[in-house]
């Protein structure tokens, strides 16, 4: 018995010394960063910001491969079913890990059991905007022209169950109003459907939609943090505005394949991190409305957990159906 236990002990740290090596020669070729969404979005901007310091910090090429889809669902699943060798990484948003698995019969991809979180990277206030054509100047405007207009008004989203979708579902409910929802694969097409008079209305992150605020043909009604952003103080908050509690913001993560060795995450994992701190990176976040986070594997694990505890509930209250 004494033996075995000896030699179980033997091949265990000798496991360990394998992977610690295999981490300290890693990278060894270039790593792909596998954004489920398409060029322009707001997670392929964010994602290519840290590409460049990540590739200089280790040493080999960092590719951004955008695979829009299913809301996010077709790039994500490619990702957890990938290699798990430590040159395969998924850089997302929360709607495919955290919504997809409550509202999608379709999903191929169990983001729990198949994905390991690396690190929080940005988190982002949503703006509710609409088409300057609509002729409204206040949420209380919005909120009246689509109750007098009940269900002939759209508003489009990245798809179902994404941060934007949810975000309006809430919102309706909290006003009692009535709009019909249209997906698109990323939110530059929203913004092209809100131009074109397909879509009315929608919640979005601010570096997409402020472009076209500035240009005066979306209108900017306020945003979902609790209180006003730090990045756009101009802008009232909707808990202000008549809606207390209201709060859906959006963030932006990095996960790998679920069997990536630890010793590769937990080193992928700081270097992003320090890179993500960093004075040049947080600047330039700020430029795109986002607030530089970094975390932790483990603090990115209980975010998904404590954010899908907190959207079923709004996707039952909400009546929002899989599809």
């Amino acid at each position: 018995m004494h033996r075995r236990r000896v030699l179980q002990a033997s091949v265990a740290g000798a496991a360990t010394l394998a992977l610690g090596s295999f981490a300290q020669s890693w990278p060894a070729r270039p790593i792909k960063l596998v954004v489920p969404f398409p060029p322009g979005s707001s997670p392929d901007i964010i994602a290519r910001l840290i590409a460049e310091p990540l590739a200089q910090s280790l040493g080999q090429p960092v590719v951004v491969d955008n695979r829009p889809g299913a809301g996010g669902n077709l790039g994500t699943g490619v990702v957890a079913k990938a290699e798990p060798d430590g040159y395969t990484f998924l850089f997302t948003i929360q709607g495919p890990l955290v919504t997809a698995p409550l509202l999608s019969k379709s999903l191929n991809y169990d983001p729990i059991k198949e994905l390991a979180p690396v690190s929080l990277v940005a988190t982002s206030a949503n703006l509710l905007v609409v088409d300057a054509k609509l002729g409204v100047n206040t949420l209380a405007d919005f909120v009246l022209i689509a109750k007098e207009r009940k269900g002939k008004l759209n508003y489009g989203s990245v798809g179902n169950g994404s941060a934007a979708h949810l975000a309006m579902e809430l919102f309706k409910t909290r006003a009692g109003i009535d709009l019909v929802h249209v997906p698109y694969q990323g939110f530059p097409q929203v913004v092209n459907a809100i131009l074109a008079g397909q879509v009315q209305a929608a919640f979005m992150v601010p570096g997409i939609a402020m472009g076209q605020v500035k240009a005066g043909k979306l209108r900017a009604l306020g945003v979902t943090t609790m209180g006003r952003a730090s990045s756009l103080p101009e802008f009232p908050a909707l808990s202000e505005l008549g809606y207390p509690g209201f709060e859906a913001v959006s963030w932006q993560a990095v996960l790998a394949p679920a069997k990536t060795p630890r010793p590769i995450i937990d080193r992928f994992s700081r270097e992003l991190v320090r890179i993500i701190k960093s004075d040049d990176v947080r600047t330039k976040m700020l430029g795109q409305y986002f607030s530089a986070v970094g975390s932790a594997p483990e603090a990115l694990a209980g975010l998904i957990k404590s954010e899908r505890d907190k959207w079923s509930q709004v996707i039952k209250a909400a009546g929002v159906k899989p599809e």
